[in-house]
């Protein structure tokens, strides 16, 4: 019995180690001196041009906010229901903490401290070009970070639009509402 053990764990232990070769694999780390290329690099550069696939933006004004380097002052897509409730939903993960829900620059992060962003109903702000508000989120301006990384570009624009909607708000008169809703706003009165 103790023969059949000793042999079973000897033939366990040996096909065990068959895999050890796959886990030292020869391999460079990356930026590692390498005698295979003349250079010494153990890496190639990458080829001048070239684009990662999925990374090509050929649309400026979707991807900067600017047309022929201008800021644009129309959106690159159009502006639907479901688009202002993804912007509305954006804005209050990323931009409320600072902004506030309402725009108004009053968000948790400035009442625990922080630097007080301006209020999206200035009369600067109300008058920017939407490629305005899009290449700040882009870049950053000021104490803002840019959220390029975090935000993706159609998001971006999703959350100009719902500032927009924001701004158009706090200004609406009772013309500004189309007639079948006019109605509904009256009664309520």
């Amino acid at each position: 019995m103790r023969r059949r053990l000793a042999i079973s764990l000897v033939l366990t232990s040996a096909l065990a180690a068959c895999r050890q070769d796959m886990h030292d694999a020869p391999r460079y780390e990356p930026l590692e001196a390498s005698t295979f290329f003349s250079d010494g690099h153990s890496a190639r550069t990458l080829v001048a041009n070239t684009v990662a696939r999925g990374q090509l933006r050929e649309d400026e004004h979707f991807y900067t906010g600017k047309v022929g380097g201008q800021l644009a002052t129309e959106f690159p897509m159009p502006v639907t229901n479901e688009v202002m409730a993804r912007g509305q939903e954006r804005f209050n993960v990323f931009c409320a903490p600072c902004h506030s829900r309402t725009g108004e620059g009053t968000g948790m992060i400035v009442q625990r401290g922080f630097r007080q962003p301006p209020s999206y109903y200035e009369d600067r702000l109300m008058n920017v070009p939407v490629g305005y508000l899009f290449d700040v989120m882009t870049n950053g301006f000021g104490a803002m970070q840019d959220y390029a990384a975090q935000v993706p570009a159609a998001d971006r624009w999703a959350i100009v639009a719902y500032i927009r909607a924001l701004q158009l708000s706090q200004n609406a008169r009772i013309g500004d509402v189309p007639p079948a809703q006019r109605a509904a706003l009256e009664e309520k009165r």
